[in-house]
């Protein structure tokens, strides 16, 4: 499977209190956007380099900076929008689109509603975040979305993933790899992740 579990110390460590039912929305939202920002270390490690000459206080040295395609940010509203800003606090220049798909809660099967991105996204490397991968619907109709506008260069950035939400996406889109901080159990009869965090759009807006 195109999946890449980042087990870092840190990320697991918060993983464990976002999980927790207790965790109130404010400290859920700041879990979110820390281990979003871990995460994004972690995807942007193949990232390609340039040499450039640098002046220092001292002398003129070869160092390096980033080269090639710009990077996009895209969430899944609404929970999406969680894991943004600890992407860009790492990669300031990067530009955010927004992708609108819900659940049908009688069979589960993705509804999209919005769709509005940055008008080169074709030339970027495209991170899309969600912070659960359960049925994969929602995942495989954004990517749709974006592969529809001229993009290839995807990669999908959620907290926790179900092993059918990730067998969903590889089948739809082998090209795309998975990033998660974990490969759960599996989806209850809802179509929650178990053990998972429960709805993450609630508890970071408060809304439930």
């Amino acid at each position: 499977m195109q999946v890449r579990v980042i087990d870092h110390p840190l990320i697991q460590h918060k993983l464990s209190f976002i999980r927790d039912v207790n965790t109130g929305a404010k400290e859920f939202r700041e879990l979110l956007e820390e281990i979003a920002m871990l995460m994004a270390y972690e995807i942007t490690r193949n990232l390609t380099l340039e040499e450039i000459e640098v002046r220092t206080p001292v002398t003129t040295c070869k160092s390096k900076v980033l080269a090639g395609k710009k990077l996009a940010v895209v969430p899944i509203l609404r929970a999406g929008l969680g894991m943004v800003s600890g992407v860009t606090k790492i990669i300031p220049a990067a530009r955010v689109g927004h992708i609108g798909v819900y659940r049908n809660p009688e069979n589960l099967q993705p509804v999209e509603y919005y769709c509005k991105l940055p008008s080169d996204i074709a030339e970027r490397e495209i991170v899309v975040v969600d912070p659960m991968l359960a049925t994969g619907g929602s995942a495989v109709a954004a990517i749709d979305m974006i592969k529809r506008s001229g993009a290839k260069n995807i990669k999908l950035m959620c907290l926790v993933a179900a092993p059918q939400g990730v067998l969903v996406v590889n089948d739809h889109h082998p090209d795309v790899e998975i990033y998660t901080a974990s490969v759960d159990e599996g989806l209850n009869e809802h179509g929650y992740i178990v053990p998972g965090l429960g709805d993450a759009g609630d508890r970071i807006f408060g809304t439930k």
